[in-house]
């Protein structure tokens, strides 16, 4: 018999006691529960629109045209500089999901671009960890990957300075491919940080 996790086995013995008074509430399950124990009740959706949300203070508009003023695109570059690479990459995928337009490469090579960064930070968290030790190379080729979907936005895009970060990126490729896979050059204090240009495009 598989032992279940203390939050499902609370959420079990919530639902019964509701059902057994008949109080039924579409939501009644968040006066009792945490927000992790509630995580796995919301669709990644839900939950990228709160952590958006959160960042910014005030509901995800998803109906934004503009996007250099879209919550989720802005919220990208928050988590960016924040090191939160692998939410800035969920929050923008979101974007790119729900945005029928021309910037599908522009978007997917920013999140390369956080996905490459996911790897250079778990490679410095775990050096030594079985899987995490050898995350360099998925790193280069997203490193290529973003930089190749991005070149075509150059000189700037919504905002960004579009050479400026294929710049950032083959550097961070160059200088792991030079020291043959064997150096990470991430580290928290030297995190590049992404900035938006005011009332550009």
């Amino acid at each position: 018999m598989v032992a279940q996790p203390s939050w499902l086995r609370e959420f079990t013995r919530l639902r019964r006691a509701v059902l057994f008074l008949g109080k039924v509430d579409g939501c009644w399950f968040a006066h009792y529960l945490s927000r992790e124990q509630i995580k796995p009740f919301m669709n990644k959706g839900e939950r990228i629109s709160r952590l958006v949300a959160e960042l910014t203070a005030q509901d995800a508009d998803p109906t934004q045209t503009d996007i250099a003023k879209h919550p989720f695109y802005r919220a990208f570059f928050q988590c960016w500089n924040e090191q939160r690479y692998y939410e800035a990459h969920d929050v923008l995928e979101q974007l790119w999901l729900r945005t029928d337009s021309g910037d599908a490469d522009f978007f997917k090579g920013l999140i390369q671009a956080a996905g490459a960064f996911v790897h250079l930070q778990k490679r410095f968290e775990h050096p030594l960890h079985a899987k995490h030790s050898r995350r360099l190379p998925p790193a280069v080729r997203l490193f290529q990957l973003a930089e190749k979907n991005l070149s075509s936005f150059a000189p700037q895009h919504h905002g960004l300075d579009v050479v400026a970060l294929c710049q950032l990126l083959r550097a961070y490729a160059d200088q792991i491919v030079e020291f043959d896979y064997k150096a990470n050059p991430w580290s928290p204090q030297t995190a590049p940080r992404l900035e938006l240009l005011s009332g550009k495009n």
